[in-house]
């Protein structure tokens, strides 16, 4: 078979054309906003192209060490919302969101899930749609602003890569609770172990929620700079600390995906059924 000359010339591959193309164009929820300098490529039209996955990307989820440490979502995101640039750095409000959007680029709106009926132990499937969500995240506003009274904190949504502090927070609140339960450690072990995983708990709870604010308006300025932030929230009284962070909780509660109920086919009784995106088997079956 002859090679097009001018393909050649060029250096461009003949079989571009038959790359994939993009199958679905979306708002993300943050509507652009909170993306770091760099991290996204932004539409003029608050439009964004998805793509179906490739073969590559499928293996990706196969693969457990980048499951864990969140590479695998990373890489996906990069490979089918190209302008997304550095998933890292992504506003958490956007990634289940995302995933959703991939998951119908690449198999359609419906996801099949297999499920135990608790009441009876018989195993059911349904079908749910995925488009539902859509409405939920397009309809979110991400409220920024929170009054503390004498003070005004400015908050943003956690970025993909602070979010997996909250994983390491929570396998650090598991270890204490091992350390509690540990009937082979003596009793002194235990407090040495319990109180260093506390202080680390501890600090790691303060730093999450430092991290979140962007800007403190009080009667004598506004401050953004982040050490001294950091220092505030430190330093600050309790009802403040607890304020901010309920606030930036109900904002990332409004957004996560709401468990459904189903019904059990065999003994017809009602039960929740929990659904989750950032994992294998959310790409690993097709509907």
């Amino acid at each position: 078979m002859n090679q097009n000359p001018n393909s050649m010339a060029t250096g461009k591959n003949p079989l571009a054309a038959f790359y994939r193309q993009p199958k679905i164009y979306v708002s993300l929820p943050s509507k652009g906003r909170f993306y770091p300098q760099g991290a996204l490529d932004q539409s003029s039209n608050d439009q964004y192209s998805v793509y179906a996955m490739t073969a590559k990307d499928e293996l990706m989820f196969k693969t457990p060490d980048a499951l864990l440490s969140g590479q695998s979502t990373v890489e996906l995101i990069k490979s089918c919302i190209p302008a997304i640039l550095d998933p890292w750095s992504m506003p958490t409000i956007d990634v289940d969101f995302a995933l959703i959007a991939i998951r119908i680029a690449t198999y359609g709106n419906t996801m099949e899930v297999g499920t135990s009926c608790p009441h009876c132990n018989s195993d059911n499937s349904y079908d749910l749609d995925l488009t539902r969500w859509f409405e939920v995240f397009n309809n979110f506003d991400y409220q920024e602003a929170l009054d503390a009274d004498p003070l005004v904190v400015h908050v943003r949504p956690y970025t993909y890569k602070e979010s997996t502090k909250t994983s390491i927070k929570a396998m650090e609140q598991q270890r204490i609770y091992q350390v509690i339960n540990d009937d082979s450690m003596s009793d002194e072990d235990k407090l040495e172990k319990f109180g260093k995983s506390f202080i680390k708990l501890t600090e790691l709870t303060v730093d999450i929620i430092a991290d979140c604010i962007t800007k403190i308006e009080s009667p004598d300025g506004a401050v953004t700079d982040i050490a001294m932030i950091k220092d505030f929230i430190n330093n600050c009284p309790k009802d403040i600390f607890d304020k901010i962070s309920d606030h930036v909780t109900n904002m990332r509660d409004q957004i996560e995906l709401k468990a459904q109920d189903v019904e059990c086919g065999e003994c017809h009784k009602n039960y929740s059924l929990p659904v989750t995106m950032d994992q294998s088997n959310f790409f690993g079956v097709k509907s």
